[in-house]
């Protein structure tokens, strides 16, 4: 390998199986095109890979097109229920089916490239971690993102280190990746559902001494060009604020 070669451009996952969640709500006017899109991108660095779309409740065709896409493409799986769970239970769901040794969440508007995973799991494996999460606040990622996200990603990180004094400056960045065996008995234990899920799940990790790694992430946000803007308003925020006091009083009991 060159000196200047970068190394995520030469890794290809040669052993084990990657798991990609995929939560979706409504999103049937681009979820066919983001599933064939997110399997193109996986199939250039792994053999062995699965894509599991989590149908989180949807009323409109997001099955119907889902599932045309898992028709093309055996990587693609579906999973449905009835009524709308919430991100959490979609991810919890999609866990409980999912086979691989490495697993990760995606989302499926596909703001954040599923290529990316392929840095992550380098350094999962170079810096032998237990969790690779993808950050906002990362100095080297590139956003093209509201201001106003980014001071709410500012503000909860702040709120998050006084609560659960985590060393890590964003949570909710929708790409993440666990090994199986982290990420499978933390779910045993989840009670959040909603936005709130990856404080649960990382404030517990980070209680078992997990090590767990910040990537830096290109975004997209693609609802704002369609004039869509945040699916997090106000009222979410507070929700989230008072699932994270819920999260650390749970946390402190169990300790």
């Amino acid at each position: 390998m060159e000196a200047n070669a970068n190394p995520y451009e030469q890794y290809y996952l040669h052993k084990g199986i990657l798991s990609v969640v995929m939560p979706a709500y409504n999103e049937g006017t681009h979820i066919y095109d983001n599933l064939r899109s997110a399997s193109d991108q996986l199939c250039v660095f792994a053999t062995n890979y699965e894509i599991i779309l989590v149908n989180d409740g949807s009323t409109d065709n997001t099955e119907a097109e889902a599932k045309r896409a898992a028709a093309e493409d055996s990587h693609i799986q579906v999973i449905s229920y009835m009524p709308n769970r919430g991100k959490g239970g979609a991810i919890r769901e999609g866990i409980l089916h999912a086979i691989g040794e490495y697993i990760a969440f995606c989302d499926a508007d596909l703001d954040l490239k599923p290529a990316q995973l392929r840095a992550f799991l380098y350094e999962l494996d170079e810096q032998d971690a237990d969790i690779a999460i993808g950050s906002k606040l990362h100095k080297d990622s590139k956003l093209d993102y509201p201001l106003s996200r980014k001071i709410m990603s500012i503000g909860y990180y702040v709120i998050l280190h006084t609560l659960f004094h985590l060393h890590i400056k964003d949570t909710q960045t929708g790409l993440k990746l666990f090994r199986a065996d982290t990420i499978r008995p933390i779910m045993q234990d989840m009670h959040t559902n909603g936005y709130a899920f990856d404080i649960e799940i990382l404030a517990t990790a980070a209680m078992h001494n997990k090590k767990m790694i910040e990537m830096p992430v290109e975004i997209i946000f693609t609802r704002a060009n369609e004039h869509k803007g945040s699916r997090i308003g106000f009222k979410d925020a507070l929700k989230v604020l008072g699932d994270t006091m819920a999260i650390r009083r749970q946390l402190k009991h169990n300790q």
